[in-house]
């Protein structure tokens, strides 16, 4: 396939410089960045999503950020669709783009292609995502080995959302999760430069939890309570707001909860670079890896 134009793809763990390396080779180039958080999507929460400043957001053309209600459902399939896009208009306009982001969903969407899994209706949804709730994640996992033995043998039993999601598409589609997942990669028309971030682990830990304090010092507190009254939406299901919520509910006192918050993020950066490792291979397939 003759490919056309580039795509820079700038990722790795959280607080490992990403946003910070897209804006200074966008400033340098004169391209856009195209986000691949999947909680920068959303409007009301640009503190402990990390979102750019306005100053930077201004400085740089963005796409795909800030641009969402709470309650909307937007998932890695079409973000593949809509970065795609963008990417494809900006490679026409100037032959480059950036994609910056830790998503490791999004990030293997954008790269390789998704499998078209079947949209799920707002009715299954809610009946499902209600079941989980009352019942909890013992029943989520119980409900995904009934239906689909062979998907819970290799799923991230860990990742509930993910478990939650399988059990909304065998539910909406009557097939199991299995059957629906072709694991093909496909292949893009446009040259793709992976960029993947890692600093020593102690480097790291240190940086998430400086990130964390300077996150509570620019009004953490005040933002989780703004939206508190909506904390069963799926947007709101992230690290820096479960631990909130637990310490509003009195599960615990609000050190604790910031304590958690740098816990559960050094726990999820370290999946990341799991994610990574298992995907090395990308460079092998005509991919640059740095």
């Amino acid at each position: 396939m003759k490919k056309e134009g580039k795509v820079t793809v700038i990722t790795g763990p959280t607080a490992s410089g990403k946003s910070a390396l897209a804006l200074e080779l966008a400033s340098r180039r004169g391209l856009h960045i195209i986000n691949a958080d999947s909680r920068q999507v959303y409007h009301g929460i640009p503190i402990v999503t990390a979102m750019p400043t306005p100053e930077e957001l201004a400085s740089v053309p963005h796409h795909l950020i800030d641009m969402l209600p709470l309650e909307s459902y937007y998932s890695a399939a079409r973000f593949e669709e809509e970065a795609l896009q963008v990417a494809r208009r900006e490679i026409e306009r100037c032959g480059e783009v950036i994609v910056c982001g830790g998503s490791m969903m999004y990030i293997d969407a954008f790269c390789h292609g998704i499998d078209e899994l079947p949209e799920v209706s707002g009715s299954v949804r809610q009946e499902v995502q209600r079941l989980w709730q009352e019942n909890g994640d013992d029943w989520a996992l119980a409900e995904l080995e009934r239906l689909d033995p062979e998907y819970y043998g290799i799923v991230d039993r860990r990742n509930l959302k993910r478990v939650v999601h399988a059990l909304e598409i065998i539910k909406g589609s009557g097939r199991t999760y299995t059957s629906l997942r072709t694991g093909r990669r496909t292949e893009r028309d446009f040259e793709i430069e992976l960029i993947h971030l890692d600093l020593p682990r102690h480097e790291l830990f240190s940086r998430i939890n400086s990130r964390v304090d300077a996150m509570v010092q620019a009004g953490l507190e005040d933002e989780a309570r703004s939206v508190y009254p909506l904390r069963g939406l799926n947007s709101l299901n992230t690290v820096g707001l479960k631990e909130m919520f637990a310490w509003f509910d009195g599960q615990m006192d609000r050190a604790t909860a910031i304590e958690r918050i740098k816990k559960n993020t050094r726990v999820y950066a370290k999946k990341q670079l799991t994610w990574h490792r298992r995907r090395v291979e990308i460079s092998s397939a005509g991919h640059g890896s740095h």
